[in-house]
């Protein structure tokens, strides 16, 4: 049976090794990275859980602004209590368990969270071969980001909570 709940500092290890099963290490968050947003962000850190083994994640801080910029993947800090817009700065599905709805799960579970909240927004950045699957999930797409992280052509996707 599959769980979702808060992020662990034991869970390190196994974000690390479905981070970089899921993205290009220009693009993985590393494991400092993830240190910071255990350390920082916790109450908007997900991960999925089957069997004791960690399946899936999902995480990034509130901020102040719209849309994500670079600057977020290098300085987290702590959520305000209420408002704001929450990002999504990773959300990652260890391949083996890709196509189960456990990436929406995740999203639904952040989503919860951000609505208690009384955040405005999810948003996020994406490649364009995916903007469809956010689409499909209540996201609109917004347009091309600024970001440029990974080399990457970004696109801004955003949901109202409102």
């Amino acid at each position: 049976m599959m769980i979702i709940r808060h992020v662990e500092k034991l869970d390190l290890d196994q974000l690390v090794a479905i981070e970089n099963m899921c993205f290009t290490p220009i693009e993985a968050a590393t494991r400092e990275a993830f240190e910071k947003r255990i350390e920082k962000i916790a109450d908007s850190f997900f991960v999925a859980q089957e069997d004791g083994a960690l399946i899936g994640l999902v995480n990034g801080p509130v901020v102040h602004t719209e849309f994500i910029t670079d600057e977020l993947f290098a300085d987290i800090q702590e959520n305000p209590a209420l408002g704001g817009h929450q990002t999504i700065l990773g959300l990652a599905v260890a391949p083996s368990a890709q196509k189960r709805g456990i990436a929406k799960r995740l999203l639904q579970k952040l989503e919860e969270q951000a609505t208690k909240h009384q955040r405005e927004t999810d948003t996020l950045t994406c490649l364009e071969n995916l903007v469809s699957f956010y689409e499909n999930l209540g996201y609109v797409n917004k347009g091309l980001s600024s970001s440029k992280h990974g080399g990457e052509v970004w696109m801004n996707m955003s949901k109202s909570l409102k």
